[in-house]
């Protein structure tokens, strides 16, 4: 993509870099921009977390995060508020959920954009950062448009910029590894004219290590989606084979670690479904932007969505073969080693079992310190791992956590096991 940039002026600012929302990808994100240098303000509407990080604190759990984020709060490099800044670069990350009928809810970036709006000086720069339909950055710039009618939008698909830029470059970091990823992954920024993508590169250039290719605003929004839809395809192979091995009563695990030996094979491992903001939504966004085109992706949902039914109707089978058995369920988070539970199969199917089987519920969990609200009544325990294998007769293994992996096999005797993740295996 060849890139014509036009000159813009440059904006008056309380900051350079304005991060609005500090979630799992904006407080990382505002951390390491300031980091290396940039003075960055980070948005929130909740004033607890705007306070933690203001004192140099975190309120979620990432590697390094607590040291980098404590450092660019004491070097002054890094504020937090409630207020949206007059700003150079404004990058928004804020959650786009479900709605009913598994349609995207982008009503968060909406409203970050109408408190970016009258903030904006000629020359900033609008970056969406979060998970998008096709289409969110234009939406984005259509609201600014709208509320402030003395600045000139970039037109979709032109060389040259109106008077702000606007640009879509989304996150693709694994969680647990999200500080390290943001520096040294590939980026992907598209502009909604090729003066917006230079333009929000220049930002991204100085501090990512990886390439950062420039597109167009809707190539972008879409390689996120198409990212994480092929995550999800293949999880459903894995996750359908498995309930295939269950019917015929072979071990699955056998059967991926034999077929992968095949050269041309690389099936991946099953597990109780499919959790994370990210591969269980996404693929949604997709479906509903061309929904007689995406029966694959609509079906890979629905079978991994379908798998954690599966878990627990497998589960409550060991229970009522030992009516008065006590279950120890490891684990909670949507994957290995951190504190994430947002759209978590283990989660759900936890919560599920506490509704009616509470009593029985020995929950290990190393990454809370008490259980969700899921559980408020039911019974249900959170335990120390040795505690609660004493105590249980049936084990489940929901999240192959690194805590769990010293477990003692001897420890299990006489228990019935269900390990949905292959830890025992490995």
């Amino acid at each position: 993509m060849e890139a014509v940039v036009k000159p813009w002026p440059e904006p008056a600012f309380d900051h350079q870099v304005a991060v609005v929302g500090l979630g799992y990808i904006g407080l990382p994100t505002a951390a390491v921009l300031a980091s290396y240098g940039w003075s960055v303000c980070g948005v929130d509407v909740s004033p607890r977390v705007v306070e933690t990080v203001n004192s140099g604190g975190v309120h979620i759990e990432e590697r390094d995060l607590d040291r980098l984020v404590h450092e660019a709060v004491e070097a002054e490099r890094l504020v937090a508020s409630t207020a949206m800044p007059q700003a150079h670069f404004y990058m928004i990350a804020v959650p786009t959920p479900l709605a009913s009928g598994n349609q995207p809810d982008i009503s968060f970036v909406e409203a970050a954009a109408r408190s970016i709006a009258p903030n904006l000086s000629r020359g900033a720069c609008v970056i969406v950062e979060s998970t998008s339909p096709i289409g969110t950055t234009e939406r984005v710039g259509e609201i600014i448009g709208e509320l402030r009618p003395d600045l000139t939008m970039p037109v979709f698909g032109s060389e040259r910029g109106g008077d702000i830029a606007l640009a879509y470059c989304p996150e693709r970091v694994l969680p647990g590894q999200i500080v390290t990823e943001l520096v040294s992954n590939d980026r992907v920024i598209g502009g909604v004219s090729v003066a917006c993508a230079e333009k929000a590169a220049s930002l991204y250039r100085s501090f990512v290590k990886g390439d950062c290719l420039v597109t167009n605003a809707r190539v972008a929004e879409t390689v996120k989606l198409v990212e994480n839809s092929f995550r999800d395809v293949n999880i459903a192979f894995a996750n359908e084979l498995s309930m295939v091995a269950d019917a015929v009563e072979i071990d699955v695990w056998d059967v991926i670690r034999l077929a992968n030996r095949h050269p041309r094979v690389n099936i991946l491992q099953p597990g109780p479904g499919v959790g994370g903001h990210c591969i269980a939504v996404d693929p949604w966004f997709l479906v509903a932007a061309a929904p007689q085109q995406t029966k694959l992706i609509r079906s890979a949902r629905e079978v991994n969505d379908y798998k954690a039914h599966h878990t627990g109707s497998r589960i409550r089978a060991m229970m009522a073969a030992s009516p008065e058995a006590k279950v120890a369920l490891l684990g909670l988070a949507f994957k290995p080693n951190i504190d994430d539970f947002r759209e978590s199969p283990a989660l759900e199917i936890a919560a599920e079992l506490a509704r009616d089987e509470g009593d029985r519920l020995l929950i290990v969990e190393p990454y809370t310190d008490e259980l969700p609200r899921d559980f408020i009544g039911t019974g249900a325990e959170l335990l120390e791992l040795d505690e609660a294998l004493k105590a249980a007769d049936v084990v489940a293994v929901l999240v192959d956590h690194d805590a769990f992996k010293h477990l003692d096999l001897a420890a299990l005797a006489g228990k019935m096991v269900y390990d949905t993740r292959g830890m025992l295996k490995r």
